[in-house]
């Protein structure tokens, strides 16, 4: 009996130790995501108030787009989904050097498609641009301007291609902290774009909005020498080989030709939702000029908490779900869902009740300054509003295809994907003439409640996700505690000048500062008062 009940023990001890650490990855990508995040956020207001809105700026967010939903498509979409769950599975079965001649493979022939990459992109440039956004050749400058900073820019995603294989190979060995905090570099190379490139180009004779190209540039070449050093740490830094026979050597490897076996079904999923930021682009660059940096600004905000909550919790749960699928704990990985859903549930349901009721506060205090006017704010808050609408199913969406991808089934995520595009679409249509640019962030927003719900449902049939009891109950706080937050919001958003207050900048921000940390408060009191465990629901 005594050794069963240390046994027992051990187990109970090994749980605890385990959500522990689970609590502890996510925090700290969370907590460095927010740092990105405001730093991102200082980037934006600093180019708000810069440049404001134009067509030059319509330019700049088209041609950032074009290697970053190539590089969300192919890089941390298709590549990051195909290759952490085998790369997981190596390491759980072969070991860590077995684990290290897989990466050296892999690293070698990521690195040569993405030569041939970035030439075609770079001589194609015209052709993407037009794509993306031919509404811009109703206005050559900002055409010209797109295809220009569309050359300079496109070899930011051999850069981030291969951040993200080693973000992947970091985040499986559990070291979160260097992916989670590289994307810092990259706005501290912006905002000295913006605030010593930018002048200093003027001065020379040259289109200002350029500086920001050669910002993202440097800010690519610095996430990588990170993410490198901290490969280097751990002896896991890639050793790639450029030469024909190196490249057959790494094609014959069964690992790799396995990762590109999974990339297919994991490419058709990921490229449906860029296929749909592509359409929303072309759809806005044909609306009032400054649409396209409207809803850039909006979905700009719309990554605080979509990256704090829903990705940090997919790069925490991937690794340790495929760990759980190679050592066949069905328990322990549905068990694992349910846990990240409670946390998307308690914190995605009031943010977007946030973004819902006050919304103009929030895009008045970080873009109204500067060039960017009273109507820019209007605009912008309308876009923000249509994604909150779906903020719940954005996040979720980070939770649940983990569920999918860690069993190496990207197939049905990708399906539910193609149908949710022909859904996005038809809304777009419903939306878009009575809303116009907010009207294609709401067909957004519904798109992905859509998606999540869609996946949750084949999590639960297929038997990979048993929710544990006490999920009405918990709605039920959550909800209350929300509708007890909408209400404050609202009146703070009516009793506050807060355009007015463009002058009083100090004073705006400590307004805001005040609401949102009371919100806060009403919020996890309310929560506290309905019964709800927080500490309980955390070691869960």
């Amino acid at each position: 009996m005594g050794i069963i009940a240390a046994w027992r023990g051990d187990q109970v001890s090994a749980g605890y130790t385990g959500a522990v650490s689970l609590i502890k990855s996510a925090s700290i990508v969370s907590l460095l995501t927010l740092a990105s995040r405001i730093s991102g956020l200082v980037r934006d207001l600093l180019m708000a108030s810069t440049f404001g809105v134009s067509a030059m700026t319509d330019a700049f967010w088209v041609a950032f787009r074009i290697p970053n939903m190539l590089r969300r498509m192919f890089a941390e979409g298709a590549f990051s989904q195909a290759f952490v769950p085998v790369l997981a599975a190596s390491k759980e079965r072969d070991g860590d050097a077995a684990t290290h001649v897989l990466i050296n493979a892999v690293a070698t022939l990521l690195t040569m498609a993405l030569l041939v990459t970035c030439v075609v992109g770079v001589v194609g440039a015209p052709v993407l641009v037009y794509l993306l956004a031919s509404g811009l050749s109703q206005r050559p400058e900002g055409y010209e301007a797109a295809v220009v900073m569309t050359r300079w820019m496109f070899p930011y995603i051999a850069c981030m291609s291969l951040v993200a294989m080693g973000a992947g190979v970091l985040n499986t060995w559990k070291k979160f902290a260097i992916p989670a905090a590289t994307p810092v570099l990259l706005n501290v190379a912006m905002i000295t774009a913006a605030w010593l490139g930018a002048p200093w180009f003027a001065r020379m004779g040259i289109e200002p909005i350029y500086a920001m190209a050669g910002g993202v540039m440097v800010g690519g070449v610095l996430q990588l020498g990170a993410i490198l050093l901290a490969l280097q740490r751990i002896g896991l830094a890639p050793r790639i080989r450029l030469s024909v026979t190196a490249t057959r050597a790494a094609w014959s490897d069964p690992a790799t030709k396995k990762i590109v076996h999974l990339m297919g079904p994991a490419l058709l999923g990921v490229s449906v939702a860029q296929i749909s930021l592509l359409i929303n682009t072309q759809i806005a660059s044909h609306l009032a000029t400054g649409s396209v940096t409207w809803l850039s600004n909006a979905g700009l905000l719309m990554e605080f908490p979509t990256a704090m909550l829903g990705v940090a919790l997919g790069v925490v749960l991937m690794p340790q779900l495929a760990a759980a699928k190679a050592s066949n704990d069905s328990e322990k990985f549905s068990h694992m869902i349910d846990w990240g859903l409670r946390l998307v549930v308690l914190l995605a349901v009031p943010s977007a009740v946030a973004l819902l009721t006050f919304a103009q506060p929030l895009v008045a205090v970080i873009f109204h300054n500067g060039r960017y006017t009273d109507a820019d704010v209007v605009q912008t808050t309308g876009a923000l509003m249509g994604y909150g609408a779906g903020l719940l199913g954005l996040v979720a969406i980070k939770v649940l295809t983990p569920g999918y991808f860690a069993n190496q089934n990207i197939k049905t995520p990708a399906l539910i994907g193609v149908a949710v595009l022909v859904i996005t679409q038809v809304l777009n249509v419903l939306f878009v003439p009575l809303l116009a640019h907010a009207g294609l962030a709401l067909a957004i927003g519904v798109g992905a409640m859509v998606n999540a719900l869609w996946l949750l449902v084949g999590l639960v049939r297929s038997r990979t996700f048993v929710a544990q009891p006490g999920w009405a109950r918990f709605a039920l706080q959550v909800l209350a505690a929300s509708a007890l937050l909408a209400i404050f919001l609202m009146w703070a958003n009516s009793s506050i000048p807060w355009l007015a207050m463009h002058a009083e900048k100090l004073k705006r921000i400590g307004a805001l500062a005040l609401v949102v940390s009371s919100g806060a408060a009403i919020y996890f009191i309310a929560i506290w008062a309905t019964g709800l465990n927080l500490r309980q629901l955390l070691r869960r």
